[in-house]
């Protein structure tokens, strides 16, 4: 038998579950059994057509857990059968620009799994070893976790965040999540965001000390309460709107720091003359750059409520339906994941 079933973003709106082959590692590659795939913001907003990456059809799915079954002849000792594992699901060029300047998480031709070259919702997938990460610790459900919070701690990293700042994170979805985690770890206050109550409550577990929930207080009154009239040192925005891309350099303090993750699906307008005479700093941040390990360190100490920001749990038949629902109904859910354990048994 060399067919898998796997989950296939067809066309905006449509997924289909297809026979794919089963692939065959090479030398420098490993062969992973996939235990765990999470949805992203990303897929949702592939599903919704509003993702101007997304290539049709592609099979879904970059944040992995995984067990090693098979390492190709070129493969270090490090890997071994039976190690769980996670990946690095970016490929980079090498020769543009930015993978020159040693940023390769910005390359110009970057194609991610599940976006613009086939994903890991399935049963087996094969990974060049240099993209594993392992932990000895974590379990596959914890380690599906470890690249979308990668994105939240980029994000900290790229707002040059220091303990005593105050940081509000606008979007309490995974990504945002990391962010908030981020920053609390590295001694920040922390002001969550959303428009979600459970969302906030679960950022409260990760260690943030204010929310804002702006479908029932004002939020420039708010943050305004909070930091004595300044405004917060950094703003991360991870929602991709355009309200919040304003709000973001409306409310930060001057001489302060927007971070967006986000990808607004319209044109922003802004007041050019806010940032200029705040001389505020506006970045943009992309994916992830060496954060991995940083990551599975900071999961395995424990401090994230791993089991409140999942959501949902589904198995690989429920999948294009739990995406379906989440796009009708996208408020309360944090993280989607999919099981493969129960439908394929070891």
């Amino acid at each position: 038998m060399n067919k898998q079933p796997a989950l296939v973003l067809v066309e905006p709106g449509k997924t289909e579950i297809r026979e794919i082959d089963i692939p065959v590692p090479g030398p420098q590659d490993v062969l992973l059994r996939v235990n765990r795939v999470g949805f992203c913001g990303g897929d949702l907003n592939g599903f919704r057509g509003l993702f101007e990456l997304q290539e049709y059809p592609n099979v879904l799915g970059h944040e992995v857990g995984a067990t090693v079954l098979e390492t190709g002849s070129e493969v270090p000792d490090q890997f071994q059968p039976g190690m769980h594992v996670t990946l690095n699901p970016y490929l980079n060029c090498g020769t543009c620009l930015s993978c020159r300047k040693g940023r390769p998480n910005a390359c110009q031709d970057n194609k991610t799994m599940g976006v613009r070259r086939p994903g890991a919702m399935t049963q087996f997938i094969s990974v060049p070893w240099q993209k594993l990460h392992a932990s000895s610790q974590l379990s596959v459900r914890e380690l599906a976790l470890v690249e979308p919070l990668t994105v939240g701690f980029h994000a900290i990293d790229r707002g040059r965040v220091v303990a005593g700042e105050k940081v509000a994170v606008i979007g309490c979805g995974i990504v945002g999540m990391g962010a908030v985690a981020a920053a609390v770890h590295r001694g920040a206050e922390v002001i969550a965001i959303d428009i979600d109550d459970t969302k906030m409550r679960t950022a409260r577990l990760a260690g943030a000390s204010h929310t804002i929930n702006t479908t029932t207080v004002d939020l420039h009154e708010a943050l305004q309460a909070i930091t004595n009239g300044d405004g917060p040192d950094v703003i991360i925005e991870a929602v991709g709107n355009p309200a919040t891309y304003r709000a973001a350099v409306e409310e930060v303090a001057y001489t302060g720091r927007v971070v967006y993750i986000g990808y607004a699906k319209k044109p922003v307008d802004y007041n050019t003359g806010t940032f200029v005479r705040k001389e505020i700093e506006i970045l943009g941040s992309r994916n992830c750059l060496g954060d991995f390990p940083d990551v599975i360190n900071y999961l395995e100490a424990g401090k994230f409520p791993v089991d409140a920001v999942i959501s949902r749990e589904v198995s690989l038949a429920e999948a294009g339906t739990a995406l379906a629902d989440w796009s009708a109904n996208p408020g309360p859910i944090t993280k989607i994941m999919v099981n493969l354990d129960n439908e394929f048994p070891q």
